[in-house]
Formats: C-alpha cells, structure tokens, sequence
C-alpha cells in the first residue's frame, strides 16, 4: 500500500505529467505550423478515424464532458475544420464531420503526435506499456465506481 507522501502526491504526479504532454505535443504542433491544441488534436482525431459522429459520441471517445466537447467543436468549425449538421430525425441532435482542410490539417498534425508519443516512451517498452494501461484504468475504476 501507499504510504501517506505518495497517496498526497498521485494526484499531483498525474498533473505534472499530463501537463508535460500536453506542453510537447503543443511545442511539436506548433513547430510543424498546425494550429490547433492537444485538446483539438484529440476531437480531430476521433473525427479522422470515424467522422460524422455525435458529440455525446466524441465525449464518450474522448472522455471529455458535453460543454468541453460543445465549446472545442465551436472552435474547430470557427477555424473551419469541422462543421455540424443536423441529425436527419432529431434536430437538436448534430453529427460534426471534418472539412477537407480539418483532414489536411490532422495529416499534417500526425508526424508532430507520433514523435511526442515517441518521447513519452523513451526507455519504456510494450511491458511497461501494458503495466501503465493497466494501472491507470484501475485508477479510473476506481474513482468511477459508486461508493
């Protein structure tokens, strides 16, 4: 078990290192001159691999909450990468699809990812990598499981 120094700090821990992520992926996007955030990244990436979906689906996907999703997909169609249409049977519903110029702009974007990735995983192999995804969802569990 933790003892009290290292039960204080995980949180702290998880903090730092998420904000270093994001800090090199935004350096890398910004340097391969793609304007757009980690977050952004995130939501364009999930369109790239299955466009046209909800935005309750890309929270899900993405594990972000309706107003982060509502106000980033706001963004992304205001720089013209997506764009939103109605849901043929239920309007207040909306499916966002990429624009020719959001699939350029993640083609461009993906050489500045992998390579933050690749950072990331320095000295680490695929054991450490299945140590950490099994970590970190137990983690998730259990902070999503009811009390």
């Amino acid at each position: 078990m933790l003892d009290e120094q290292g039960t204080k700090n995980f949180g702290a821990y998880l903090d730092r290192t998420l904000r270093q992520v994001r800090l090199d992926m935004g350096r890398r996007l910004k340097e391969q001159g793609v304007d757009i955030t980690p977050e952004q990244w995130i939501i364009l990436s999930g369109l790239y691999e299955n466009d046209g979906q909800s935005q309750s689906e890309l929270g899900d996907s993405s594990f972000k909450n309706a107003p982060t999703v509502s106000r980033i997909i706001d963004l992304l169609c205001k720089k013209g990468l997506t764009r939103r249409l109605p849901h043929a049977e239920d309007r207040r519903r909306h499916h966002i699809y990429l624009t020719d110029t959001g699939k350029k702009t993640v083609e461009r974007a993906l050489p500045a990812i992998l390579a933050s990735r690749e950072k990331g995983w320095q000295g680490l192999d695929d054991s450490d990598y299945q140590t950490f995804l099994r970590i970190i969802n137990r983690i998730f569990q259990n902070f999503s499981e009811q009390e």
